[in-house]
């Protein structure tokens, strides 16, 4: 009996995808039609050669504390720059986080992003990554994205968000109070710890700002800089 071969797995290219109409657009992108050049499929891209980072993170349980801080310092360069052109996403997750081909982080989805210099007051984005002035529907800034960095930091070496709770009124509340433990684990530093509560500061002045996180220790040392 002849068995089906597997198929062939190789990498994707622009040039694999006929390129069609303009389906939508949003505030920051468009989506357009495609379809693939050898079997005339249909599909709409979100094209990145390593897929979500949200698989990974499920796949792996947990990031080592150098994978962990190279994603951190990654997102970060890439949220200073949007903050530079006035933009806060308000939606950062590791569903939103795509990985090239060199795993190097792309930041997706900007549905809730806003291009403003002015506080804004519409409570918008994912449940566990909320910072507090979003739950106490108060106004917000550029510092939203930056607590997410502390939420994101806290799940990729402990493979949960710090404050999910059984129902949403419970993480909320959890939110709210900044209630932040640490589970037991030997390989967690306090470096990192300390990042992460110099990020999730309910006071969103006093949070640390992206070019700080940038020098903090536990970036310097984890990170291969060029």
């Amino acid at each position: 009996m002849q068995m089906a071969s597997e198929p062939v797995k190789r990498d994707w290219s622009i040039e694999d995808f006929e390129i069609g109409k303009l389906l939508g657009k949003g505030k920051f992108g468009r989506v357009y039609l495609a379809r693939e050049v050898k079997s005339k499929y249909i599909v709409s891209l979100k094209y990145a050669h390593g897929g979500e980072l949200y698989g990974e993170l499920r796949r792996s349980g947990c990031f080592s504390e150098k994978q962990a801080a190279t994603y951190i310092a990654s997102l970060t360069q890439a949220l200073a720059y949007c903050h530079e052109k006035h933009v806060i996403h308000r939606d950062i997750k590791p569903e939103n986080l795509l990985l090239d081909h060199e795993g190097r982080l792309k930041i997706a989805d900007f549905g809730w992003s806003v291009r403003s210099e002015d506080k804004r007051h519409t409570m918008c984005g994912t449940l566990d990554y909320l910072a507090p002035e979003m739950v106490e529907n108060k106004a917000h800034d550029y510092a939203v994205d930056n607590w997410t960095l502390g939420v994101l930091c806290y799940e990729f070496l402990y493979g949960v968000p710090p404050f999910e709770a059984d129902g949403q009124a419970d993480t909320f509340t959890r939110i709210m109070k900044i209630d932040l433990t640490f589970p037991p684990s030997s390989y967690v530093s306090m470096e990192a710890k300390h990042l992460i509560t110099r990020l999730l500061v309910k006071d969103s002045e006093k949070r640390l700002p992206l070019e700080k996180i940038l020098k903090h220790h536990w970036i310097i040392v984890n990170v291969d800089c060029p």
